[in-house]
């Protein structure tokens, strides 16, 4: 699949750039061409939370685009300098001011089409107070038969719910990898 050239003008020098596949190399990148750097385009890391609380999850519903009004768990764009885990728990403070303890990697899910990866790890809820923050209407738990499935804003939360609820009926918890067409 092509993912749309987004690099019109050279970060080091600011000339203009081209796509072509440089040597030694099999993809077209942006190359400047002034200074001849070349710039790689890579996806990005979305990281967040499964935050539990007994038999129910925390979905924050969104206050910004896109799909606003929309329900999704607590996650984000990684920041630079920050760990997977480290954003995560960002993510999860910034969005739904919950208290939480990371419990480890969960789903890994690859969204080609928009260039992403998400990553979301299971998390403990130390208490039921919330204070989301001004990207979440609204902070709320639901037990499994309770989740607005056809309000989710994301196939990747959809698919990390489906893996988180048929974990827990087994007993079991593991870590999901899969592709999003």
């Amino acid at each position: 699949m092509l993912i749309p050239h987004g690099i019109r003008h050279c970060k080091v020098c600011g000339g203009a750039t081209v796509y072509s596949v440089p040597a030694d190399d099999n993809r077209e990148r942006a190359t400047c061409t002034l200074c001849r750097t070349i710039h790689y385009e890579n996806p990005l890391n979305v990281v967040g939370t499964v935050p539990v609380w007994g038999d129910q999850v925390l979905l924050c519903r969104r206050n910004i685009e896109p799909r606003y009004g929309l329900w999704t768990l607590p996650a984000g764009f990684m920041e630079l300098g920050e760990t997977t885990e480290q954003g995560a728990a960002r993510e999860t403070d910034e969005e739904a001011g919950a208290h939480f303890e990371m419990q480890g990697l969960f789903s890994v899910l690859s969204v080609v089409r928009v260039g992403q990866v998400h990553i979301y790890f299971r998390a403990r809820l130390l208490d039921t107070e919330f204070a989301p923050g001004p990207e979440t209407i609204e902070a709320k738990l639901f037990r499994e038969d309770e989740i607005p499935w056809d309000e989710l804003a994301f196939r990747t939360v959809r698919e990390t719910l489906k893996f988180y609820f048929a974990d827990r009926r087994r007993g079991q918890f593991e870590v999901h990898t899969g592709d999003i067409a």
